[in-house]
């Protein structure tokens, strides 16, 4: 199996779309990423993976804390921007939640403060101890096979 076979195999995984950040000295820092799970409940935990080469990795190193952005399907110009997709720069209004940066109107914006890190591979976990949560009631920004979607609301109600 090469590189671009696994890549493939993992977008075959239906994903929402979050928007990490993080605070050192004032200025916020971000990126976007589909690489967030729970981890626990009881302590509640979360989880990010950062690859080595992003410049966010030494900023959440530093501050030992960040936010997860769980973004709506009206966001996805967001994602590109913390995604570097768009060429020219654009200004980001941030809001503080729980004394860090959260994007306004994202389904949820989780704060964490990292109890732990490891290296595994290309990437660097980080787990955070969740602090606070803010909800909203929208839809999500969906991810899937490189592409953004948009997720029809019908419930299954019944196995077969």
């Amino acid at each position: 199996m090469n590189d671009r076979q696994f890549r493939n195999a993992m977008g075959k995984f239906v994903t929402g779309v979050t928007v990490i950040l993080t605070e050192v000295e004032g200025e916020a820092y971000g990126m976007t990423a589909n690489s967030f799970m729970s981890v626990s409940l009881d302590p509640k935990l979360a989880t990010v993976s950062i690859d080595y080469r992003a410049s966010i990795l030494s900023k959440i190193t530093e501050s030992r804390s960040f936010t997860v952005n769980i973004l709506s399907d009206d966001q996805v110009e967001l994602s590109k921007i913390f995604a570097g997709q768009l060429k020219e720069k654009s200004q980001v209004e941030l809001e503080r939640f729980d004394e860090r940066p959260i994007l306004p109107g994202a389904l949820a914006n989780i704060s964490c403060e990292v109890i732990a890190d490891h290296i595994e591979g290309d990437h660097t976990l980080f787990i955070g101890k969740v602090t606070d949560v803010k909800l909203e009631d929208k839809n999500p920004l969906v991810f899937y096979g490189g592409k953004y979607h948009e997720l029809l609301t019908q419930t299954i109600t019944e196995y077969r």
